[in-house]
């Protein structure tokens, strides 16, 4: 017996849920496929150096790159060595504070975004951005925005 009656969704709600259980796996494998065959890089590895790449510096303290990315100190600690061991990043301690540590791009880190990052972006247009009519990305983002603000995360800045 439930302490509460489940609110059971309706036919245009259970519509909108499968649509989206399938939607996405499909369109991220699709964009993380051509991402490995076109840069050899992985999401996690595009995703650590799509972000240092957009920060002033190409660096960022540790501990704020795990937050922004929603992923754990444990996680990004295993990425970030398999990543320095290929060498397109790097850490440092933090001149100013020494307290904290940054991860920083390498050169080839820089270049190797900079090669990826056309390619990875032409991928998004084929797989998403030009299935969409403009109406239904402004959708979209709205929803994306909508979801965002709830589950209160942070917006990249």
């Amino acid at each position: 017996m439930t302490l509460y009656e489940p609110r059971w969704l309706t036919e245009s709600e259970q519509d909108a849920w499968y649509a989206w259980r399938r939607m996405f796996p499909l369109v991220n494998a699709e964009i993380a496929r051509d991402l490995g065959r076109d840069s050899t890089l992985s999401e996690a590895d595009y995703d650590v150096l799509s972000v240092l790449g957009s920060t002033e510096g190409h660096r960022m303290r540790i501990s704020a790159l795990a937050v922004l990315m929603q992923w754990s100190r444990s996680r990004l600690s295993h990425q970030l060595t398999r990543m320095e061991q290929r060498g397109i990043v790097r850490r440092e301690e933090v001149a100013c504070d020494g307290r904290g540590a940054e991860v920083v791009l390498t050169e080839a880190g820089i270049a190797t975004i900079m090669t990826a990052a056309p390619l990875h972006v032409e991928s998004v247009r084929r797989h998403l951005i030009d299935a969409l009519t403009p109406a239904q990305l402004r959708t979209l983002a709205e929803i994306g925005e909508t979801l965002r603000e709830r589950l209160g995360v942070t917006r990249k800045t």
